[in-house]
């Protein structure tokens, strides 16, 4: 037997675990090698059971953009490993969705001695993380008390569910939106409403930004990457945030055994650009749109754009087709040929000198980008978590459709992969009572000055906040402090009980989040309940995870938390309608059953635990607008693509919010005099050995990759750093201690903190563990008011 087969056929081992770990850092194509076929006795749908074991369907379900089936091996009701996805054979038309470190390591988590095990009120100041032990009713008679107490002082507008994203399913969803449903704003939409949020930390400047390009946000599905020739990245690594699963990078690679060019553009020579990459191009953070002005110069320049494409679809390119009444000189064309109001054109020189990418290299790829079709123009979501992020989210759009790869296979409009979907019913939520919404990144604001917050500062729905937030829910995540901006600030504002009175938080340990909590709640982990999650990629697929385990301590679901609550309230019984967790998963299988005819039934599906559907063709956005736009229309108010936005030039803010994609000068960039005290810009990029914050406090990941900050051999050199010395980082918002790596993978000038460590403070307030957010600002985005945390400038000194 081979030793790739033998691997899994026993309980994996902490070496073996980091062996994986090695061979998962080098990309998911190690993962692939492992043939299934050769397994005796396999069971539908899961593993080998062994003698007295039962093998039970579940998943790995948190937010690093994949979802992932496991099936975890139970023996007297104890899970002794978890295999990955065995479903059906494994090719590329079909691939198998197999789990990653992270995944593989779900057991030391949910058997993590520091899980929260009862109910706890707080006892000393708020953040100190001081409780006491009480019952569950004393904690839900608490929680019902301070609803109607918050409800009739100041109204339902007071009440906030914050945003996250560390539990996903049609039940127990925590990231809430109005197209989803779920328990929690099912209970709170019966309570009277609740202060609802748009955007999301992830994808602020992306998702509010786009629009105004296409009207509504599509993108080629990862299975067209097949039949691209050229595919540049920038600012993406599915490499190692999406490894697992039927993710972007499995078909990425594919499209690079089949000869596809891929470039990668990032400070970082990321994971992705090591497996992936024919070359790396490294760029100062925040100055992607100079390059992507500068390209658009060579193209101009040696006449190899697609005029006759940007003629018929788009508005705006140039002064000819631009809409009535906007004066001369506003074109995207005249700003790059510097005919517009700051008289500069932007020549390659002129991008040097802001990205530090070398002149030569911008002629050579435009002149790639222009010359090679199809070409699939790719972007992340980290370059717009910058200060002025909507600029490239609307910038590398208009290359695509320079080059006219918009609408056709193997090209693409520039923005993100789109998916192959499969739908599937939500328990049911209802319509929120409260109309008014704000971006999910302000809500400290709100906390504040609530009151004073209008359709400027981003409020939709209503002219003016009624109220300021005076009660915070706070399940299944970490935003209210960790993941936020300038942890400093976010807890003092926190630990006044005089703007926010009551802060109710339900996870499964005690998260620097958690500390703040008034009320703090033991979670169960999704492997000790039932949901069905779903997932879009090359292919789509709904996952059906079991309960695998019983509910441990005394921790409880969401579900039965609203029930307990909805009964104390009066309206229990219209809550659950006499129904469970299960009744409703099966309700939403009946959903899924009449979108799908081959969506199998809900026992089928519950033991088999997985159903994929394998696409016939692949999805090419806007094809249906280029292939006959006088039936087809894009969805803006012109029918075009909007390289110029009416509705931008309208808001009269060019400087921060201008009509058409521009680079812009960030504060806390490159530019900024404050190089002159702080001179290293700082990233936060993800990490492998975690999602966002989960995992961090699981021991074998940190062995597989340990907390770090890379920094280039130059920059070290400069403060006598060697590989694995401990430095101080530092500005005026806080300082943080981690070991460095010193590496020729991050370009000078640029140091990396992976965005997600658990912060923790000493006596004097400096971080012991790396996290970023000590170190980050709150400061919206002009346009979308999101968070711009990869904008930062410190120094670093030996420690």
């Amino acid at each position: 037997m081979a030793e790739d087969t033998k691997l899994w056929l026993k309980p994996i081992s902490r070496r073996k675990f980091l062996a994986l770990s090695a061979a998962t850092a080098g990309g998911a194509a190690a993962l692939a090698t492992l043939s299934w076929d050769k397994k005796a006795g396999a069971v539908p749908g899961g593993g080998t059971a062994g003698a007295g074991e039962t093998i039970v369907p579940t998943s790995c379900v948190h937010n690093c953009g994949g979802r992932c089936p496991l099936y975890a091996h139970v023996k007297e009701g104890v899970v002794t490993w978890f295999t990955p996805d065995q479903e059906g054979n494994d090719n590329p038309d079909f691939p198998q969705a197999r789990a990653c470190l992270r995944g593989r390591s779900q057991r030391k988590r949910l058997y993590h001695p520091d899980r929260l095990k009862y109910p706890m009120k707080r006892v000393g100041k708020r953040g100190e993380g001081k409780f006491a032990r009480i019952t569950w009713d004393e904690a839900l008679d608490t929680i019902a008390k301070e609803l109607q107490r918050i409800k009739g002082t100041y109204g339902n507008e007071a009440i906030y569910i914050n945003y996250a994203t560390g539990v996903y399913g049609q039940v127990s969803q925590s990231w809430i939106t109005p197209a989803f449903g779920g328990a929690l704003p099912r209970f709170l939409n019966m309570f009277g409403g609740y202060l609802g949020y748009y955007n999301t930390y992830s994808s602020a400047c992306f998702s509010y930004a786009a629009p105004y390009t296409f009207g509504a946000v599509e993108g080629n599905s990862p299975d067209d990457l097949l039949n691209s020739k050229l595919i540049v990245l920038f600012a993406d690594n599915p490499g190692e945030t999406r490894l697992g699963g039927a993710n972007g990078h499995y078909y990425l690679r594919l499209a690079k055994e089949k000869g596809a060019r891929v470039i990668v553009v990032d400070p970082r020579y990321t994971d992705t650009a090591v497996t992936l990459a024919d070359e790396w191009i490294p760029i100062r953070p925040t100055t992607d749109n100079a390059l992507i002005d500068a390209l658009a110069y060579v193209m101009i320049n040696e006449n190899l754009h697609d005029q006759a494409f940007l003629d018929k679809y788009c508005l705006g390119f140039d002064e000819e087709h631009m809409p009535p009444g906007i004066p001369p000189g506003n074109s995207y064309k005249s700003y790059v040929l510097g005919q517009g109001d700051d008289k500069t054109p932007k020549t390659p020189e002129w991008a040097e000198a802001i990205t530090g990418v070398p002149q030569d290299t911008i002629i050579k790829l435009a002149r790639q980008i222009a010359g090679i079709k199809p070409c699939c123009l790719m972007q992340g979501f980290g370059w717009q978590r910058h200060a002025y992020g909507e600029q490239p989210v609307r910038g590398l759009p208009v290359l695509a459709a320079m080059t006219g790869n918009i609408g056709i296979r193997g090209g693409g409009p520039g923005l993100r992969n789109g998916g192959h979907g499969v739908v599937v019913g939500w328990m049911p939520a209802g319509q929120n009572p409260v109309k008014a919404t704000i971006p999910c990144f302000i809500w400290p604001e709100a906390i504040e000055r609530g009151h004073e917050m209008t359709a400027a500062d981003g409020v939709k729905g209503v002219a003016k906040l009624p109220t300021d937030i005076k009660m915070v829910w706070n399940y299944g995540g970490n935003t209210l402090l960790n993941q936020h901006s300038d942890i400093n600030k976010t807890a003092k504002i926190l630990a006044d009980e005089k703007k926010c009175e009551f802060i109710l938080v339900h996870d499964v340990f005690m998260t620097p989040s958690a500390k703040f909590a008034d009320i703090l709640l033991p979670d169960v982990t999704h492997f000790e309940r039932e949901d069905i999650v779903t997932f879009a990629s090359g292919i789509g697929y709904a996952i059906y995870h079991q309960k695998v385990v019983d509910p441990m301590y005394e921790c409880r679901s969401l579900y039965d938390v609203c029930s307990e609550l909805a009964k104390r309230l009066g309206f229990g019984d219209q809550y659950t309608e006499g129904k469970s967790e299960q009744d409703w998963l099966r309700e939403a299988v009946k959903v899924a059953q009449q979108k799908d005819p081959n969506f199998p039934g809900f026992e089928e599906f519950r033991r088999k635990g997985i159903y994929k559907v394998a696409p016939r063709d692949p999805i090419v956005a806007y094809e249906k607008q280029i292939k006959d736009p006088a039936n087809n229309p894009f969805k803006t108010p012109s029918g075009k693509i909007e390289i110029f936005s009416p509705a931008l030039w309208a808001m009269n803010n060019p400087k921060e919010i201008p009509a058409i994609p521009k680079y812009i000068p960030a504060w806390e960039g490159p530019e900024d005099p404050l190089r002159a005290k702080y001179p290293l810009q700082c990233i936060g990029p993800h990490y492998k050995r975690r999602v966002h914050s989960t995992f961090d406090n699981v021991p074998w990941m940190e062995e597989a990759a340990r907390q770090e900050m890379w920094i280039n051999p130059r920059d070290a050199a400069e403060r006598g750093l060697k590989d694995g010395d401990q430095a101080r980082v530092f500005n005026d918002r806080g300082e943080l201690v981690i070991p460095v790596k010193v590496t020729p993978r991050i370009m000078p000038g640029v140091v990396a903190i992976p965005q997600g460590a658990w912060w923790t403070p000493d006596a004097k307030g400096v971080d012991q563990r790396g996290s970023i957010n000590i170190l980050t600002k709150y400061h919206p985005t002009p346009l979308a008011h999101g968070n711009p945390q990869h904008t930062n400038l410190v120094q670093v000194a030996r420690a």
